[in-house]
């Protein structure tokens, strides 16, 4: 996602569902949003929290910003009505078998006016990675649908979100990913993906113009992730 397309500003309470391992939440914080990472994975939030921790210790985020982690069930999430300005749901919706639920729930917690950012595997890149591997998600926890975009934007508009704009992005991932699947994803020592998964750290250390570039011609064509902003109707806050 983009976090400035997304437009969170220092003080504003942003959600990230489905944290996992805190990349986006450490940028939120890093941008002096008070932000809560929630996810049902206790362990990974332990790390998370430690983090957030290091980042203030630091001083890797500015004076007055807050983040804690908080474990729980997408399904039930222990906000009140309206309680954040933003949203995040990165990579999980394709994990919920009761995605709309899920939905329902993200938009109950954000404030009328707010934004939410929503992203998913996209579907070309995705339906490789199914048809080359079964194992890739015929897993506990694993993706239990492949979505259009017509799809996953009509689901958050009838869960009560208005679509402003999509995009796609990291191209250069999805190779990877059908590497992983053509050798067996449990396959770690195989050469091919661990080369593969050393280009992209040095490209994502590094960010090299040339890699930069092609990503950026790549990403409207097979780019992995399919990125959606949209925004809950009704009057904006004073916070907002």
């Amino acid at each position: 996602m983009d976090f400035d397309k997304l437009g969170v500003r220092p003080g504003q309470r942003v959600l990230d569902l489905g944290a996992g391992a805190g990349r986006h939440s450490f940028e939120l914080y890093r941008r002096g949003a008070d932000v809560v990472a929630y996810d049902q994975d206790a362990a990974e939030l332990e790390q998370v929290d430690e983090m957030f921790a290091a980042m203030k210790a630091e001083g890797h985020v500015p004076d007055g910003a807050q983040a804690q982690a908080v474990v729980g069930d997408a399904l039930a999430l222990p906000f009140p009505d309206g309680h954040f300005d933003c949203a995040i749901a990165s990579e999980i919706m394709e994990h919920i078998p009761d995605d709309t639920a899920a939905m329902d729930e993200l938009v109950r917690v954000v404030r009328p006016g707010g934004r939410v950012v929503v992203t998913v595997p996209r579907y070309g890149p995705e339906r490789v990675c199914w048809a080359l591997s079964d194992e890739y998600h015929e897993v506990e926890g694993g993706h239990v649908r492949i979505y259009t975009a017509g799809e996953l934007i009509g689901k958050l508009a009838d869960s009560g979100l208005r679509p402003a704009f999509h995009h796609h992005a990291h191209a250069l991932h999805a190779p990877y990913w059908w590497i992983k699947c053509a050798v067996g994803t449990e396959n770690d020592g195989h050469p091919l993906p661990k080369l593969y998964h050393r280009f992209l750290v040095w490209d994502l250390m590094q960010r090299p113009w040339i890699t930069r570039t092609a990503e950026r011609l790549l990403d409207p064509v097979i780019g992995k992730s399919l990125a959606v902003y949209l925004g809950k109707p009704g009057a904006a806050s004073a916070a907002g």
